[in-house]
């Protein structure tokens, strides 16, 4: 017997599988987002636009001595990086993590990009955190560019 799979049969067992998996048929309204009752607090503390919590301040410092030199200044990019506040607004915090700490490479026709591995190097492995504390905030907006003020606690 012959399977033939045909778009109507592919529909179907879309529809069927979609359930278990929570992907939702092409065309279907987006459920209510239930993530957001679980969503995580957010790892920086910003007020008055430019005042902020202790980690993120270390994270603005580590990212100025470690990050800076190849991914412009705050943040933004260079002409050999790409620009960090773009990519922390798709990137989940797993993803930043395993890319600083084991690097990655993009070789292909257009283009050589590499990321070295930043494991080894204390002073971005143990402010791991406070780095994304920073870049995160600076992705969602919160902070803007410059010189961040310590937040009175």
């Amino acid at each position: 017997m012959q399977f033939e799979f045909t778009v109507r049969r592919a529909a179907a067992i879309l529809a069927i599988a979609a359930p278990l998996f929570h992907v939702a048929p092409a065309g279907a309204a987006d459920p209510a987002p239930a993530a957001a009752a679980t969503a995580e607090p957010l790892p920086y503390t910003v007020k008055d636009g430019d005042k902020v919590d202790a980690n993120t301040y270390k994270g603005f410092l580590y990212y100025g001595d470690e990050c800076h030199r190849c991914h412009g200044p705050a943040g933004l990019g260079s002409s050999y990086a790409p620009a960090l506040v773009d990519s922390l607004k798709h990137m989940t915090k797993q993803q930043f993590e395993e890319t600083v700490i084991n690097g990655r490479k993009e070789v292909n026709t257009a283009a050589d990009k590499v990321m070295p591995a930043f494991g080894t190097n204390a002073d971005v492995a143990l402010n791991l955190d406070n780095i994304y504390a920073y870049l995160k905030a600076r992705s969602d907006g919160a902070l803007g560019r410059g010189h961040p003020e310590h937040l009175e606690q």
